[in-house]
């Protein structure tokens, strides 16, 4: 659960511990099982505190859709450190309503890096001409839009925050809190701090901080991404059925998505 907090004793050791961990500017696999041995059990906050301020992971991004969910992990990082630097991918297809929160959320969380990540012009004019690649498809679309240019963005960072959920879908509901980028051939370290918050928990955040709804989470849209491949969702169906509707694709591409059958090592069980 979110709310669990350590004891003074605890956090002691992980300070120590934090001492022992190699923090090179790339990560391994052993890497991140150790994190999440460190950090099991612990406050969202208290990790990203030590995180951010101890520099336990190197440079860190965090990688916003300014979507449903967003602002709690961005309001997190705000009480921290408000200039860590928030990526969001500009893709040309976002809904107006996500462009108006972006910059309200930036403003009201004091947040001083900011970068809108845009699709090369010289791609776009060869590969998307008419624009509607997204209808034929998706996945070059996104190929385009977000995955390149986050690519090119993330390589002087050693780490990236994610705002990914177990609740949100089937393939992200054996995450662990801490992961190896198997995009970044160099070991980038990928960190999913909400991994094992619930709807409720992310409710009743922001209701305590005052933190303001995406307007299109009251319209029916629960996951919202680019216009053309975002639709409401049916009582019942898991929040990110809404996306590329009609097409086997889960994930945009800049996440690479975990099947509900595959086994985890203890160790790397969120819930472990």
């Amino acid at each position: 659960m979110a709310a669990r907090r350590s004891g003074p004793g605890d956090m002691a050791e992980l300070v120590r511990t934090v001492d022992r961990i190699d923090t090179g500017p790339r990560f391994r696999e052993a890497d991140a099982v150790r994190l999440n041995r460190m950090f099991q059990g612990s406050d969202t906050y208290e990790m990203l505190d030590t995180l951010l301020r101890e520099k336990l992971a190197g440079d860190i991004a965090v990688v916003s859709s300014f979507g449903a969910e967003s602002s709690v992990l961005l309001h997190l990082v705000s009480q921290i450190d408000p200039a860590t630097p928030v990526l969001f991918l500009e893709t040309g297809k976002h809904f107006a309503e996500t462009l108006e929160y972006r910059d309200l959320l930036a403003s009201q969380l004091g947040l001083t890096d900011l970068r809108n990540l845009t699709p090369d012009p010289v791609a776009l004019a060869a590969k998307d001409e008419s624009g509607l690649r997204w209808s034929y498809d998706p996945d070059g679309c996104c190929e385009i839009r977000k995955v390149i240019p986050l690519a090119n963005a993330l390589a002087g960072f050693d780490a990236s925050l994610t705002g990914r959920k177990a609740f949100q879908s089937s393939t992200r509901a054996k995450l662990p809190r801490f992961e190896i980028d198997t995009s970044d051939a160099m070991g980038r370290l990928k960190v999913n701090p909400l991994i094992d918050w619930t709807q409720d928990d992310l409710v009743a955040y922001m209701a305590e901080h005052d933190l303001p709804a995406h307007p299109l989470v009251e319209q029916g849209y629960p996951s919202i991404g680019c216009s053309p491949c975002t639709h409401k969702v049916a009582e019942g169906e898991d929040a990110r059925s809404g996306r590329w509707k009609g097409w086997d694709k889960t994930e945009c591409g800049i996440h690479v998505p975990v099947q509900d059958d595959g086994e985890l090592p203890p160790e790397y069980d969120p819930a472990f």
